[in-house]
């Protein structure tokens, strides 16, 4: 059973549950217009970032999120939006911030593959390849790599496809992909890095820039 929306209001309460308050791209888009709205937190790479975002948010990558939690939460206040670009990474991030305090968090459902799906208002940089799909990418050509060597050169080589068959189970039950950490480091992910300190000092006024922003890119 899908978890179901709820009309977004600044009074909000998360319960004690596990499952995070998802918020569907039209409550999103109608908060937008609103200067003293949500706050939108990007928890993608920066490549993924630079690449394509929602206007007016703001780009803290997961990796970095638990040592930076407790002052995000106090910058921006409440509410916020979590995004990432199916929902995966944000749910991890609603779960790394409600532990040191906001309750008032909710996450983008669909992520940007949703956002871009409903033809909504973008930010466009130079094209990058989302995670996800470098997860799938890499992953595939290791198992086809070690079929091949495992037919021609090695039985032994069947591990490799064993061993990325293991790690793959081990991620959709732990809800956790250390392939997927791995390549968030790489320097094609990380080319347009930002300044946490100046994400820090702008959430706590970012209504403005993106009421500002989101016209500009509609106009």
């Amino acid at each position: 059973m899908p978890v179901q929306t709820h009309e977004f209001d600044s009074r909000f309460t998360m319960p004690d549950t596990v499952a995070p308050i998802l918020m569907s791209v039209d409550e999103l888009a109608k908060e937008l217009n609103d200067p003293a709205g949500v706050r939108l937190l990007d928890v993608r790479t920066p490549g993924e970032f630079e690449s394509v975002h929602i206007p007016g948010s703001y780009n803290v990558p997961l990796d970095t999120l638990g040592e930076h939690g407790a002052e995000i939460c106090a910058a921006a206040g409440l509410p916020l939006v979590l995004v990432c670009q199916s929902g995966q990474r944000a749910r991890k991030a609603e779960l790394a911030l409600r532990t040191v305090g906001n309750s008032g968090l909710r996450v983008l459902e669909g992520g940007m593959s949703g956002w871009l799906g409903a033809g909504q208002p973008v930010v466009r940089g130079r094209p990058r390849m989302s995670l996800e799909r470098q997860v799938r990418i890499a992953a595939g050509a290791m198992v086809a790599m070690g079929g091949m060597l495992a037919l021609f050169v090695d039985p032994l080589f069947a591990t490799i496809p064993a061993f990325v068959g293991t790690g793959l189970v081990f991620a959709g039950v732990t809800d956790t992909c250390a392939l997927g950490m791995m390549l968030a480091r790489l320097p094609y992910n990380r080319v347009s890095g930002g300044n946490i300190g100046a994400v820090l000092e702008s959430l706590g006024t970012c209504g403005v820039q993106r009421s500002t922003a989101l016209q500009s890119t509609r106009n």
